[in-house]
């Protein structure tokens, strides 16, 4: 155990201290503002505050953590033997910049707080993320500083115990579209035809046919093909279905299809399984009500995971709705158009909600790599894909991190632009467990 000096005690210092030293460390602590108490300690022991007390171990702090409310912040990015930092410091300290803030600034995803760019699907522009901007978007940050802290904590206290953390592997898939043709009802059916057969898309048009008629297997039905290399790998995976109405970006099969509902039911046998809710649901609390309620009825259980469909976070409302109707864990922290580390975190952690400045009971799971990404915004060879997939595993294994991929039933289907992509998911699988 450690003691912690701070002359004062807030919500953002608590929760920060407690990330840092607790869940990524594994390291317990206490904490005081009575400084003689601190003084009076005889065992291992730290201050941090502006400055130190005496001579004892001493990180230097800035005023973020002792503020409350959201306002810009004057960041200015340099480098450590290689590794980005801000938030610098001038005191003797342990570091030259304040560990907790960086963190804090880092992992609350403050600057999407702040008036930012959104993208055509009116998400936060990864463009406008500090981590983008200075190119350490692909590194957990958080976690190799924090690895570095406890080095550093080791040679002054080898006497202190960290709790052991081991890498996890966690992979998630979302069924945006269970079918590429069954199961789509009469309307689109005959839509789908007839747009085939205006843009000559023959080839297309004859595979409808043959899926519809039961002659041939459904391109995005690789259900069982998953089911197979998960249980070849020993892995659990976790499903995340989309049962919202039809929309423009809303384009599952039809809720009340018996053979969708078996298949969640089903899938749900061999896997967990969460909601995907709709793209409508960011503005439609009651929206959102809808689509848990029937997953939860098609399951016969409380439904407690979540993803956002095109991954639309909007901060604080996107988590606040969730947990208001008791989701426990969410999997959508990470980018369409970046693989990476969208919190420079690669572990589980607890959403602190800005505006109430207080943490939250949600965990948020911030995932690593997606399919759609190397896919469609990196234009991946599949080889290009294969490598960058060991990039973020490796990243993720070196500070003992949970290392969380993100894939689509559709693109194992092994046909049209995914030709050769199913060997990319093993691929995966193979390197993740290894």
């Amino acid at each position: 155990m450690i003691l912690i000096y701070t002359h004062k005690i807030t919500n953002r210092v608590k929760y920060t201290l407690d990330l840092v030293l607790s869940t990524i460390l594994g390291l317990e602590f206490e904490l005081t503002a009575d400084k003689e108490v601190f003084m009076v300690y005889g065992g291992p022991k730290l201050s941090y505050s502006f400055r130190p007390i005496a001579d004892e171990l001493h990180l230097t702090a800035v005023d973020f953590l002792f503020q409350t409310g959201i306002a810009e912040q004057d960041l200015k990015v340099f480098e450590i033997d290689g590794l980005p930092a801000f938030f610098k410091t001038k005191e003797r300290s342990l570091f030259p910049f304040d560990i907790f803030a960086l963190s804090f600034y880092l992992v609350s995803r403050y600057e999407e707080y702040l008036p930012h760019i959104r993208d055509i699907y009116d998400r936060f522009d990864p463009k406008a993320s500090i981590a983008v901007k200075n190119k350490f978007i692909k590194r957990p940050i958080v976690n190799i500083w924090a690895k570095k802290f406890k080095a550093i904590l080791l040679t002054h206290f080898p006497d202190l115990r960290f709790a052991t953390r081991v890498y996890q592997f966690i992979p998630t898939l979302d069924v945006d579209n269970a079918y590429a043709f069954r199961q789509k009802g009469i309307v689109r059916t005959i839509g789908a035809a007839a747009r085939s057969a205006f843009q000559l898309q023959l080839k297309k048009l004859v595979q409808q046919q043959k899926v519809v008629f039961g002659l041939e297997r459904d391109p995005y039905d690789t259900f069982e093909h998953l089911n197979a290399v998960h249980e070849q790998f020993n892995v659990r995976p976790i499903y995340f279905f989309l049962v919202a109405d039809y929309g423009l970006n809303d384009k599952n099969v039809p809720f009340g299809s018996r053979k969708f509902q078996y298949l969640i039911k089903s899938t749900a046998d061999v896997a967990d399984v969460g909601i995907h809710p709709g793209y409508i649901s960011n503005q439609n609390i009651d929206k959102l009500e809808k689509e848990i309620k029937r997953l939860s009825a098609v399951l016969k259980r409380d439904i407690t995971k979540s993803r956002q469909h095109f991954l639309k976070i909007t901060l604080p409302e996107t988590y606040r709705n969730l947990i208001h109707f008791d989701i426990q864990e969410d999997y959508s922290m990470g980018y369409a158009a970046n693989i990476g580390f969208r919190a420079s975190i690669c572990i589980p952690y607890r959403f602190y909600d800005l505006d109430l400045e207080i943490s939250t009971d949600l965990t948020v799971f911030p995932f690593a790599i997606m399919d759609a990404s190397l896919k469609f915004y990196y234009n991946y060879s599949v080889d290009e894909a294969k490598e960058a997939i060991v990039e973020m595993i490796d990243e993720v294994k070196k500070v003992d991190g949970t290392f969380i991929s993100l894939w689509h039933n559709e693109s194992l289907s092994d046909e049209d632009i995914w030709k050769g992509w199913r060997t990319i998911y093993t691929y995966l699988l193979e390197q993740a467990t290894n």
